[in-house]
C-alpha cells in the first residue's frame, strides 16, 4: 500500500459541488464540533406515545403518518424487463401484513427470520415486516451453496426461513433435516409450477389471508434487530447481531456520507445478503425518505448504464470490483448515456484503489467517495463527503459523532495512540455509536475480545495523515476479501475437504485485476489418490456446488502444506510463496529451525 501514501501527496479532486445543490454536511469541521448522538436523534420520530424506537417504523410508517404514503419507495427491475414501483403506503401495508404471517405461525419477538432470496420485493416486505414484528432478520446470499446455509441456520437457530421455490428445492430441501429449529419455510412459487414443495408456506396464500393493519409493539431501542455472519481466519463464521437503535447511525450517515435527500433516485447495488445491502441498501434510503432502485439482475454494464440514464439516478452506491468491471469495458457506453442526474458517487466493500477514483472523474465528472466500516460497525464509520476534496485510495476522515484512532500497543502493555503522520497501526474506534454490533450470537467470549483498553479493535491496519484522512495498509489477519464478500479461509478449507480425494487444504488470498481478491486453495492428496486435470476440474466443479461465491477459482496440488509445529496451517507462508515475496519468519515452521 505504499503507492496510496505517494498517490495522497501528489493528487487531490478539489470538491465538485452542483449549483443550487449545497451538501447536507457543507463543514465538516463544524458539524463535528456540534454533533450529538442524543441531538441527531431529534430527527427521528419513534413508535407514537412514546413507545421506543422501530427500525421499520422510522423506514416506512413514520412517512405514511405525515401523510407522505404515496411516493414511490422502490422502483423493482425484473430480470425480464419488468418494472414495478411501490409506494411507501403500499410497502407499510406488505410489510404489515407478513408481520402478521409471522404473528399466524406463532413467531415470537426475538424468534429468527432468514431469507435466501434474490433481490425480489418480497425480501424487503419480509424484512420490514420482520422488523416490525421484533423478531431478528437475518439475510443470506442467495448464491451461497448448502453447506454454508445449513452452517448459518443452525448458528443463529433458524425459525422461519423466506426463499423461493427454486431455491428451496437446489439448496433446502436436501439439508432441511439438519436443521432442528427451523419450523417454518415460506416460498415465494414459481407461477409455472403452482404446486408448492411439500412442507412449505406458500407466500402469496399467507399474504393474501393476512390483515393489512399492524400495531408495532413497544420496542426497546436495544431490541436485537438484524443479524449478519462474517467469517473470521478459524473457526466457525461469527453471527454479528444489531439492535433498533442500529437505525440512527444508518439514517444519519444516509444524509451525512451519501448525501441522501428527500425524493432523490437512489441505487445501492448490493444484495441484502451482504449487510451494507441492509444498511444501505433498506434502512438508510428509507429512513431518508428516497426512491431506492432494486434491481433483479446480475451484474451486466450495458444495463446498469441504461438504469443509471432512464431511472435519473441521483446518488449511487456500489463496489469496487463493480467499479473496476466498469474500467474494463472502456469510457464509450457511459458517455453515450445522459447521466446528468447523477449528484453523488460511493463506493464501499474493499480499499478504492486511486486509479478507480480518478477514472469515475474523467468519466461521470465526478470522483467514487470510498467509505469505510464493517459488519460489526453497523454503518458507515468513514467517509469521503461532497463538501471535502477526495484523496484518490483514501478512506477519507471519521463520520461526525464517531471517534477514529491508529492504535499501538505500548510498552506498557497497553493500547496507545499513534501521533506520527502516516505511521500505522490497527484502526480502532471508541464504542459509542448507536449501529456497533451488541455481540456475536452466543459468542461472548469471541465479541470481548473485539474491546480493549476503551477501543473497539477493527483487526484493520491503516495510518492517518496530517490533514486526519485515513488509509487503509491491510488486514491484520487472512480473512480474505474477494468481490465485495469476507470469506474465512477455514470455512472454505473444511468444504474442500469433504472431497474423497483431499486429505488438507490450505486456502489463500490471490489479488486479481477484476475482483481484487480471488480464492485460491492448495490440496494434498489421499495415497491413492493422484493429481491430474480431471481431478483439479473436479474439485474446482465441487467447491462451486457446495461454496457458491466462496468456491475457490484456481486450485493446485501441494506435497504437503507448511504447518506449525502445534498443526496450524501458515497461509501466510503459501500466500509468500505463491506471490514471490519474502516468507518472513519461519521459526514456528513444521520441520524448521529451532
Amino acid at each position: 500500500m505504499q503507492c496510496a501514501k505517494e498517490t495522497h501527496v501528489d493528487m487531490r479532486i478539489e470538491k465538485q459541488l452542483q449549483k443550487g445543490h449545497a451538501p447536507n454536511l457543507s463543514d465538516y469541521d463544524q458539524e463535528c464540533a456540534s454533533f450529538s448522538w442524543a441531538k441527531a436523534r431529534e430527527e427521528l420520530d419513534g413508535l407514537p406515545g412514546d413507545r421506543g424506537l422501530n427500525l421499520a417504523y422510522e423506514a416506512i410508517g413514520r412517512h405514511v403518518a405525515k401523510g407522505l404514503g404515496d411516493q414511490t419507495a422502490i422502483i423493482w427491475l425484473g430480470k425480464k424487463g419488468e418494472r414495478v414501483e411501490i409506494s411507501y403506503a403500499e410497502l407499510d401495508s406488505l410489510s404489515n401484513k407478513f408481520a402478521n404471517v409471522l404473528a399466524n405461525l406463532g413467531v415470537e419477538p426475538g424468534d429468527r427470520v432468514y431469507s435466501l432470496a434474490g433481490r425480489i420485493p418480497e425480501l424487503y416486505v419480509c424484512a420490514l415486516g420482520t422488523l416490525k414484528h421484533r423478531a431478528v432478520f437475518c439475510p443470506l446470499f442467495s448464491a451461497f451453496g448448502p453447506e454454508p446455509i445449513a452452517q448459518r441456520l443452525n448458528l443463529g437457530e433458524a425459525r422461519v426461513l423466506l426463499s423461493t421455490e427454486r431455491l428451496y428445492r437446489r439448496r433446502i430441501a436436501g439439508i432441511r433435516e439438519r436443521i432442528p429449529t427451523l419450523e417454518h419455510v415460506i416460498v415465494v412459487a414459481d407461477p409455472k409450477k403452482p404446486k408448492k414443495p411439500e412442507g412449505t408456506v406458500d407466500w402469496s396464500d399467507a399474504m393474501t389471508e393476512a390483515m393489512a393493519d399492524y400495531e408495532i409493539a413497544d420496542t426497546d431501542p436495544e431490541t436485537p434487530a438484524l443479524l449478519h455472519f462474517t467469517s473470521g481466519t478459524t473457526g466457525t463464521p461469527k453471527g454479528a447481531y444489531h439492535v433498533h437503535q442500529a437505525v440512527l447511525t444508518h439514517y444519519m450517515t444516509g444524509k451525512l456520507a451519501l448525501d441522501l435527500r428527500p425524493g432523490d433516485i437512489y441505487w445501492c447495488t448490493a444484495d441484502p445478503g451482504w449487510v451494507t445491502g441492509t444498511s444501505y441498501g433498506i434502512s438508510a434510503p428509507l429512513t431518508n425518505r428516497v426512491t431506492m432502485i432494486i434491481d433483479e439482475a446480475e451484474f451486466d454494464p450495458k444495463r446498469w448504464y441504461q438504469i443509471l440514464e432512464e431511472e435519473k439516478v441521483q446518488v449511487w452506491y456500489t463496489a469496487p470490483t463493480a467499479i473496476r468491471m466498469l474500467m474494463k469495458t472502456g469510457p464509450e457506453l457511459p458517455q453515450s448515456k445522459d447521466l446528468s442526474a447523477l449528484r453523488f458517487m460511493a463506493s464501499v466493500g474493499e480499499p478504492l484503489n486511486p486509479q478507480a477514483v480518478v477514472w469515475g472523474y474523467e468519466v461521470f465528472g465526478k470522483p467514487f467517495h470510498d467509505n469505510w466500516w464493517q459488519t460489526e460497525t453497523g454503518g458507515i464509520m468513514i467517509s469521503n463527503y461532497a463538501s471535502m476534496d477526495v484523496k484518490p485510495g483514501s478512506m477519507g476522515r471519521p463520520i461526525p459523532g464517531v471517534t477514529a484512532g491508529i492504535v499501538r500497543e505500548g510498552d506498557d502493555g497497553h493500547l496507545h495512540e499513534v501521533d506520527d503522520p502516516d505511521k500505522d497501526g490497527e484502526l480502532a474506534l471508541r464504542p459509542d455509536w448507536p449501529s456497533m454490533f451488541r455481540g456475536y450470537w452466543n459468542n461472548k467470549e469471541r465479541y470481548d475480545a473485539c474491546f480493549r483498553d476503551g477501543w473497539y479493535l477493527s483487526g484493520d491496519l491503516a495510518r492517518r495523515d496530517e490533514e486526519g484522512y485515513y488509509w487503509f495498509v491491510g488486514r491484520a489477519d487472512d480473512v480474505i476479501k474477494s468481490a465485495g464478500h469476507l470469506i474465512g479461509p477455514f470455512e472454505v478449507e473444511s468444504v474442500i475437504m469433504k472431497h474423497p480425494a483431499v486429505a488438507e487444504v490450505g486456502v489463500i488470498g490471490k489479488p486479481d485485476p477484476v475482483a481484487g481478491t480471488i480464492i485460491k486453495a492448495f490440496v494434498s492428496l489421499h495415497p491413492d489418490h493422484e493429481w491430474s486435470d480431471e481431478l483439479q476440474k473436479e474439485l474446482i466443479g465441487f467447491g462451486r456446488k457446495n461454496l457458491g461465491t466462496a468456491a475457490p477459482r484456481e486450485i493446485d496440488f501441494i506435497e504437503s502444506l507448511p504447518k506449525t509445529r502445534s498443526g496450524k496451517i501458515m497461509r501466510r507462508l503459501l500466500k509468500a510463496r505463491e506471490l514471490g515475496l519474502p516468507e518472513g519468519d519461519t521459526s514456528t515452521l513444521e520441520g524448521g529451525d529451532s
